[in-house]
């Protein structure tokens, strides 16, 4: 009983990072013929007084991506959007083939955006989802739409063909790469092991793939690797603890906000770029539909290959305040703290406090 509870609150926690801190969508359910659909999502508003940076832009003013810190004498800004309100639908049929469409408003000028489109049947999956190097057992809730650096694994959706056999899974991935003049030869190929024992959830994955590039003069290609543990621990009914760390070598795309490349060219030759990552939470009820939540990430990449200008460390805070009166109504503030570091040394920082009201169906 006690592993089924905790398997419910992993779940629970998965939905509070996909839907945006509010918890599962009440969803719209119906039947037509041997098909079984719900039509979910939210409406959203968010709005941010960055103090002395700007990390927002002018359509998604959740962006507190702290390799965007720029520096220098510069004023608060204030951003509001609704642009992270989402739609989405799933249907299942008699023979138990499932369907998922998702979308949001997150980027560019309110354009729909494709999140999740995935069909699945018997433990196989075909298309565009989380990526299985990703983990939300260890996601401590934020207002902030990126969240904590380092947090496990690749925080994004990612075209890919799965396999899931209890509690492991096995993906071919369209690989995430960023090395100059590169080129994308393989997949990604990744495993994940995800389950929870007494009052604890727990994860690990690994992923592989090859680095490559080929200036029409030069050619070379390098394997890339990262792995991540991510744990979740119920102290009580009041206070749940979180943590996660990730190692990268030539998959810094998978160092979630890192802001580093994969691999870099020397000479003629491709030489990695490591790193790790790794992030801490904890998540206090106070009762009455209320909770703090506090949460750390940090990033740090190996300086040896990186240029003078790239970011080799983030970092950042967040300490929140989130309120339900009722099952489908979350309000909650905010307060952030984003820095990174330069490979010169030099560093800059900023502060940002936010406010969220989300109304889920």
């Amino acid at each position: 009983m006690q592993s089924n509870k905790l398997r419910m609150a992993i779940r629970a926690t998965a939905a509070v990072a996909v839907l945006g801190v509010a918890g599962q969508a009440q969803a719209f359910d119906f039947k037509a013929g041997d098909v079984d659909a719900s039509v979910y999502g939210y409406a959203r508003l968010s709005m941010s007084y960055d103090i002395d940076e700007n990390l927002a832009s002018a359509n998604n003013v959740q962006s507190g991506d702290p390799n965007t810190i720029a520096g220098g004498d510069v004023d608060g800004h204030f951003g509001a959007s609704a642009n992270q309100s989402r739609f989405g639908i799933k249907a299942t049929n008699a023979d138990g083939v499932m369907m998922n469409i998702e979308g949001d408003f997150a980027f560019g000028s309110g354009r729909f955006r494709l999140r999740h489109g995935y069909g699945s049947y018997n433990g196989v999956l075909a298309g565009q989802t989380w990526s299985n190097y990703n983990s939300f057992v260890a996601s401590t809730p934020t207002l902030d739409f990126n969240g904590v650096v380092g947090n496990a694994g690749y925080q994004s959706r990612t075209a890919q063909l799965r396999y899931t056999t209890g509690a492991m899974s096995f993906s071919v991935e369209d690989p995430k790469s960023s090395v100059p003049s590169g080129r994308d030869s393989t997949p990604a190929f990744t495993a994940r092991f995800e389950n929870s024992s007494g009052g604890m959830g727990f994860s690990a994955a690994a992923v592989v793939k090859q680095n490559s590039y080929d200036d029409g003069t030069n050619d070379d290609s390098t394997l890339g690797f990262g792995v991540f543990g991510a744990a979740s621990f119920a102290i009580s009914d009041m206070f749940t603890i979180r943590g996660a760390l990730n190692y990268v070598d030539g998959a810094t795309s998978y160092l979630y906000l890192s802001g580093g490349s994969d691999a870099v060219v020397q000479g003629t030759s491709l030489e990695n770029n490591s790193g790790m990552g790794g992030t801490l939470g904890t998540s206090i009820k106070l009762g009455g539909g209320s909770s703090i939540n506090v949460a750390y990430g940090m990033t740090t990449l190996d300086d040896e290959n990186l240029a003078a200008g790239a970011t080799e460390a983030n970092q950042n805070l967040f300490v929140n305040y989130m309120w339900t009166p009722v099952k489908n109504v979350m309000m909650g503030v905010e307060y952030g703290y984003h820095e990174n570091e330069k490979q010169s040394g030099a560093s800059e920082d900023a502060n940002r406090v936010m406010f969220a009201a989300q109304y889920n169906f």
